[in-house]
């Protein structure tokens, strides 16, 4: 308990931070990979670059789908004319009906005592004060803008570019383990990927069609793949993977995620990897609350807006497994994210991951390091247990390479796992859920 004692007393402060700009980092079509993968390799030149390559981001989205993407007053990527509403009683439904509030949809999830409704304000009054207008109403209720959570890190090479290393032989578990399960909810996966010859994936979203993505059949291979030039942290795990995006300018909304973690919790997977960042958002802090309280150990990127960069979310919420991202020489990259929500680093760039199409690709990234240490965790952590989840959090940290300044740092957290990596040593995780270099 000694891990979530500091943590949660931690991110107490770094909650109160929402108020910022911080739209999380995914590549767009107007801003090609190649290009973001470019800039972001000249920040330890220029971190202002990171604020740059953050603004275009913005604008493009919103340009590129003006009729249903906004933006919130601090900047935040939204679901234009939607507002959530986390459990409302019935009182604060019949308050926004009076106001002019309209149903658009709703969902119950059951396994976690969840009831989220979408409402479409009134024509005529702009998102913020009908939002205002909500809380003024039904103080006690729980309510906010339907906020967008995207991906963050990049994945490509140029043609010039020397081949990605070859992973393979470093792993953190083994085919020869007990099957374990780990949860994903990110872009789509390419099931077809030679990576994944081998491996269970039970797929859900989108209408149950397979829509494939970069981002999402990264980290899937980060997890369980295996092939010519990456080793999955999980390999023989199967691999629940939720697809919130299906390729909808308003993919990875929060009733999107919160769809996904009902579908997960269902299925009682006990560890879900979350590679994606946004802020704060109050409906999103009570469905993650609820996942806890049950025994559900989430994994989540920190991000990649700079160690200045005011903290993102799920991963600075209490009890998220935060993770951030080093390079081959155990360095912090210089994109990631710094502050008390940084729980452990892994690998996150000088390696490769599976692509579309077959191919395998560099990635750079805190998204790719935050499947690692959830590959770890899965292999301790067969059912949702709010205890046995505590002791694979320990045994995790107390098996870290420590980086940077003795004990937990803001930095590195409580130090580097998955080294073999690089190293090409191999961590192995005995029944006992002990981790031995």
């Amino acid at each position: 308990m000694r891990v979530w004692m500091w943590i949660i007393a931690a991110t107490i402060a770094a909650n109160s931070a929402h108020a910022q700009l911080r739209l999380p980092g995914a590549p767009l079509p107007v801003l090609p990979t190649q290009k973001l993968t470019q800039t972001i390799g000249q920040t330890a030149n220029s971190l202002e670059q990171l604020s740059d390559v953050r603004h275009l981001q913005i604008v493009n989205l919103i340009r590129a789908n003006p009729r249903t993407v906004a933006a919130d007053p601090h900047g935040n990527p939204i679901v234009r004319d939607e507002l959530l509403a986390f459990s409302p009683s019935a009182n604060g439904l019949e308050a926004a009906r009076a106001l002019g509030f309209e149903i658009v949809r709703e969902q119950t999830i059951e396994d976690l005592d969840i009831h989220l409704v979408v409402l479409k304000p009134p024509p005529n009054i702009r998102i913020a004060k009908a939002l205002s207008r909500l809380r003024e109403a039904d103080p006690a209720g729980t309510y906010d803008f339907n906020h967008i959570y995207l991906g963050g890190g990049t994945s490509g090479r140029n043609p010039a570019d020397a081949p990605p290393p070859d992973n393979t032989g470093a792993t953190a578990g083994g085919s020869d383990r007990p099957a374990s399960r780990v949860g994903l909810i990110d872009a789509g996966v390419d099931v077809a990927h030679p990576a994944f010859h081998d491996a269970v994936i039970h797929s859900w979203g989108c209408g149950n069609r397979i829509l494939p993505s970069t981002h999402g059949t990264a980290v899937a291979s980060l997890l369980v793949g295996q092939g010519t030039a990456v080793h999955g942290a999980s390999v023989g795990a199967e691999l629940y993977a939720a697809n919130v995006y299906c390729d909808a300018p308003t993919g990875g909304a929060v009733d999107a995620l919160a769809a996904a973690f009902s579908w997960l919790a269902q299925q009682r997977v006990a560890v879900i990897n979350v590679s994606l960042v946004g802020p704060d958002n109050a409906a999103l802090a009570q469905i993650v609350r609820a996942l806890n309280a049950r025994g559900y150990l989430l994994v989540a990127a920190v991000g990649n807006d700079g160690p200045a960069a005011p903290p993102l979310y799920p991963a600075s919420y209490p009890r998220v497994v935060g993770v951030t991202a080093v390079d081959a020489h155990r360095r912090v990259l210089i994109e990631a994210a710094r502050g008390k929500q940084v729980m452990f680093a892994a690998p996150g760039a000088d390696m490769a991951a599976a692509d579309n199409g077959g191919k395998y690709s560099a990635v750079r990234g805190t998204s790719f390091a935050a499947p690692i240490v959830a590959g770890l965790l899965a292999q301790m952590l067969s059912t949702p247990d709010l205890g046995a989840g505590d002791a694979a959090v320990e045994a995790l940290a107390a098996h870290a390479i420590d980086l940077g300044p003795p004990g937990r740092d803001l930095t590195y957290g409580f130090g580097l796992v998955g080294a073999e990596r690089f190293s090409g040593s191999k961590e192995e995780t005995p029944a006992d859920g002990r981790i031995n270099r």
